[in-house]
């Protein structure tokens, strides 16, 4: 009986799931099945016959591995930079949006912050080459307007992380202060009419009536920010790296996309990816669990 009302609730929302059925294939063939291939970082990759089990051997060679210890470093590094130099940024465009009185220019602005997140990163890298370039570049242009000498920022190793945190943050910014700018805009406005009435200024209804009700989505964010702390963005770097700089920019997944698909070492490239996913796994239940730990306890 309950399954006959289960499949009639379906039959009745039909298109939905119609709908549903693009996003379910792209989950399935690229995020659910290469899961249940990760075995084959317990295996010795073979184009005929049977994969030949080796045990923890390529987890051995890859933790023996010289290389390995300098790209996780550059991975954990460009991850902590843009999670936590990025991440207040869109809380602050969300606030400065919600202050817009002029309705009109409020949309022009979000439109406008938004259009970067649907470009290519080989059309943004293409934007930024031409921003920071040497010769003709605005910046450079810029400083030698105010007298300094001008700079080669996607050829200098010190300079670069920063360049791809700039990037992100112009890509991003827009499209992640969506769902902090639809939570301020669901703030019944009873609570400002009170507190304009208790004699609250703008000040005191952001840091008492908007901020609280962002903590959720704050902690949301926040925890999936740190499932991807190993996701230092692969199209991103193949896009901005060069010889001059590669020490510096090299990830995980540069480096699975070098030893697997390039030098064909399949086997030796999932371990690394599995050792990539599985600490994001980790790191993903270990802020669910604090964050729980600190709102029962009424910390926020």
């Amino acid at each position: 009986m309950q399954t006959n009302s289960r499949l009639r609730k379906i039959w009745a929302d039909k298109t939905l799931y119609v709908m549903l059925l693009p996003a379910a294939a792209f989950f399935s063939v690229f995020h659910i099945w290469p899961i249940l291939e990760m075995r084959l970082a317990f295996y010795e990759y073979r184009i005929l016959g049977d994969h030949v089990y080796v045990g923890f051997k390529y987890f051995k060679e890859l933790f023996g591995t010289p290389i390995f210890s300098q790209v996780l470093a550059n991975t954990l590094i460009i991850s902590a930079m843009k999670m936590f130099l990025i991440f207040p940024l869109p809380i602050l465009f969300a606030l400065m949006l919600n202050e817009l009185v002029n309705g009109k220019f409020r949309k022009a602005v979000q439109i406008i912050s938004y259009l970067p997140h649907f470009l290519s990163w080989v059309v943004i890298a293409g934007i930024w080459f031409e921003f920071l370039s040497k010769s003709n570049g605005i910046v450079n242009d810029v400083l030698r307007l105010f007298g300094f000498p001008a700079h080669d920022f996607l050829t200098d190793k010190t300079a670069i992380r920063w360049v791809l945190v700039a990037s992100e943050a112009w890509r991003n910014i827009g499209w992640d202060s969506i769902i902090f700018l639809a939570a301020i805009l669901g703030i019944n406005k009873s609570l400002y009419e009170a507190a304009y009435v208790d004699g609250a200024n703008r000040w005191h209804m952001i840091t008492r009536i908007i901020l609280p009700h962002l903590y959720v989505p704050m902690v949301t964010v926040l925890i999936l920010n740190v499932g991807f702390i190993m996701n230092a963005g692969l199209d991103q770097v193949l896009n901005f790296t060069n010889a001059s700089v590669n020490s510096k920019i090299d990830i995980i997944d540069t480096y699975v996309y070098r030893v697997g698909l390039i030098n064909g070492q399949y086997s030796f490239a999932t371990t690394a990816n599995l050792f990539k996913s599985a600490i994001g796994v980790a790191l993903v239940l270990s802020t669910h669990f604090i964050s729980k730990k600190l709102t029962s306890k009424g910390a926020w």
